[in-house]
């Protein structure tokens, strides 16, 4: 169940994932910057509402990636709003409407059940 009490069963995995226990660790923005897809020596983060997942496996978020918008990035505002654009990858999402909220929310409860918490965006105020 979901924090509003909703059943949050279809955004399974189609194959189950195994996840480590999630971290706290601070990351800094710049940190997150600098695990874009583009340094094979560094994960593949994304950020949402300030948690870092890291998306390393999925090549979607890669260098050549469909997703490569949201990598290094808190894509909050973008995910809420469907939208590809880079100027919406950004973390602020509490003026959106409900609907778009309830969209953040999904694509946050999608993420848990497939990539790694591996900490938070340092000094994140959009929790």
């Amino acid at each position: 169940m979901t924090e509003n009490g909703q059943s949050s069963g279809r955004f399974a995995p189609k194959v189950p994932v195994q996840l480590d226990p999630p971290k706290d660790d601070p990351i800094t923005a710049e940190e997150l910057a600098k695990c874009d897809g583009t340094d094979p020596s560094r994960p593949t983060l994304v950020a949402i509402k300030g948690i870092v997942f890291d998306v390393s496996r999925n090549a979607a978020y890669g260098a050549e990636g469909q997703y490569r918008v949201f990598a290094g990035k808190d894509a909050s505002r973008a995910l809420a709003c469907s939208s590809l654009k880079p100027e919406d990858c950004r973390p602020d999402w509490h003026d959106l409407a409900d609907k778009e909220k309830k969209v953040l929310e999904e694509w946050y409860t999608f993420f848990s059940k497939r990539y790694n918490i591996v900490g938070k965006v340092k000094e994140a105020t959009n929790y």
